[in-house]
């Protein structure tokens, strides 16, 4: 019984959080984590006693496998790149390490519930990793953290097929929760009870990130094959925000041809080898569909009002499901196909692996070059959306007032100004305008008091959209409406914020 020692450890070590002060003064998350003790505890003591009754034995081993410790040190280093340039993250990390711990509890439980074996290893460590790179529930709702770190190992367990003539899991386990999480979110439309769009667009804070998150999947993407799933689905979803650009003038993902977050899932989310096609040929229409999936998935949020950030989570439980199918897929074209096919469909060896991410590397370094992908894209700034607005295009006129909402919690007089002459132009919300302008002239923005004031007077003039005072942004708030999806703009020399402004399209700083 001497390895039930181990869950007893982990039920400490959750009992130390108590301690932790955002748990201590957080009920809710006080009692996830008691119950999460005594729940360890209550399940290792029924696993002592009816083993002690039967004399079966419990084994504990420790196995170190390529693929968990290769997709440690990639979902690793990313969390510690974004953590470097992030605040909330570091801040976070002790609920990483709480998560873990339950992982291990759960892992071995379930299998020495059931198999009298537990082979321990890092496997909970990349799953919990890319549970956190997506999904934080927070505060008062922590305990569905838990709930998915539960699901995650219940999944894998419980949900299973025969292929080959072995039981293996279907889905991807935290592909299933953050699913899970993600429709249930969507339906009783709670998403502010997480920080999933925080992260989302946090993500994209850090320099560089594009190149890191490329070059943290490579060892895996020559071990695996994978990039046969990264490549197809990239250049989907980056085929189809050119074509939608060229036809509307607008982005499809507003501030990137493909967001960050979602270029991080093309990578680290739906490439589980073991819950994806084995043939090279299934696996690159599974990235094709993923690609086709991620795109489907905005247009349907965007029908019933939910954020854009799930997009790249809904697709790949349905995926993992068509998995074997897309097998068959690929063998049945490859059989009717030109040669070509019949290549694809064969299991990749290691020079084809090779091969084909030294494309994916150059056409990775392409897009990086032409602005396919890259710290630097257009519809990260204000002008861009303004000036498509004031064409009379709706879309943009959406995304700048969110652009303008937040400059104003920013601190920004003149965009709570610019945001009040938008709500009127747009929906004659003269109460939300009032509001905003109230704030304007809280800031010192003298336009956005004569607004304010235009509009107590019931002027008719106001019912115009010229007929509102707007003025430039004064330098002292350069700083904020300046900024992109980059985050926050340090730079406070005068000169050279004109200048910056003047290489983000703000031609009314006299460019």
């Amino acid at each position: 019984m001497r390895p039930l020692l181990l869950p007893c450890g982990i039920a400490a070590a959750l009992a130390a959080f108590l301690l932790h002060p955002g748990v201590r003064n957080t009920p809710a998350a006080l009692w996830t984590f008691v119950v999460a003790v005594v729940g360890i505890l209550a399940w290792t003591g029924w696993l002592f006693a009816s083993r002690r009754r039967s004399g079966e034995p419990l084994v504990l081993e420790f196995v170190l496998r390529t693929p968990h410790w290769m997709q440690t040190l990639a979902q690793g280093a990313l969390l510690v790149w974004w953590g470097m340039f992030v605040d909330m993250v570091p801040t976070w990390a002790p609920m990483i390490v709480a998560q873990l711990l339950l992982a291990v509890a759960l892992e071995g439980l379930f299998a020495w519930t059931r198999r009298g074996r537990y082979t321990a290893g890092l496997g909970p460590i990349p799953v919990i990793f890319s549970v956190n790179l997506f999904l934080w529930f927070t505060g008062p709702w922590f305990f569905f953290q838990f709930a998915m770190i539960v699901l995650v190992y219940a999944g894998k367990e419980f949900i299973r097929w025969q292929l080959g003539g072995h039981s293996r899991h279907i889905f991807n386990p935290s592909a299933l929760a953050l699913f899970v999480a993600a429709v249930a979110l969507i339906v009783t439309g709670q998403t502010e009870i997480t920080l999933g769009i925080e992260i989302a667009q946090s993500q994209f804070v850090p320099p560089h990130m594009f190149l890191v998150i490329f070059l943290a999947a490579v060892p895996a993407q020559l071990l695996f094959g994978v990039a046969m799933m990264t490549m197809p689905a990239v250049l989907t979803i980056l085929t189809f925000g050119l074509i939608y650009h060229a036809s509307t003038g607008m982005y499809f993902f507003y501030d990137a041809y493909i967001p960050i977050s979602v270029f991080l899932g093309l990578h680290l989310l739906f490439t589980d080898p073991a819950t994806s096609p084995r043939s090279d040929g299934g696996r690159v229409i599974f990235g094709l569909l993923y690609g086709s999936g991620v795109i489907l998935s905005v247009f349907l949020l965007d029908a019933v009002g939910a954020p854009n950030f799930y997009d790249k989570l809904l697709p790949v439980p349905i995926l993992n499901l068509l998995a074997p199918r897309l097998d068959r897929a690929a063998g049945w074209l490859a059989g009717r196909g030109p040669e070509l096919l019949g290549v694809f469909q064969r299991g990749g060896g290691a020079r084809r692996r090779v091969v084909t991410v030294g494309l994916w590397g150059t056409i990775f370094a392409t897009m990086s070059f032409t602005g396919g992908v890259g710290d630097n894209h257009a519809g990260q700034y204000y002008p861009f959306w303004r000036d498509a607005c004031e064409a009379g295009n709706e879309r943009a006129c959406n995304y700048s007032g969110v652009i303008l909402q937040n400059f104003c919690d920013l601190g920004s007089g003149w965009a709570c100004n610019e945001f009040g002459v938008l709500l009127v132009r747009m929906d004659r919300d003269f109460v939300g305008a009032t509001g905003e302008f109230e704030r304007g002239c809280r800031r010192g923005f003298g336009p956005a008091c004569a607004n304010l004031e235009g509009l107590a007077e019931g002027d008719a003039g106001l019912a115009d959209w010229t007929g509102y005072e707007r003025a430039g942004p004064p330098m002292e708030e350069l700083p904020i409406v300046l900024r992109g999806s980059k985050g926050p703009v340090t730079e406070r020399d005068p000169g050279a914020l004109v200048a910056l402004g003047c290489g983000r399209g703000w031609v009314e700083l006299g460019c």
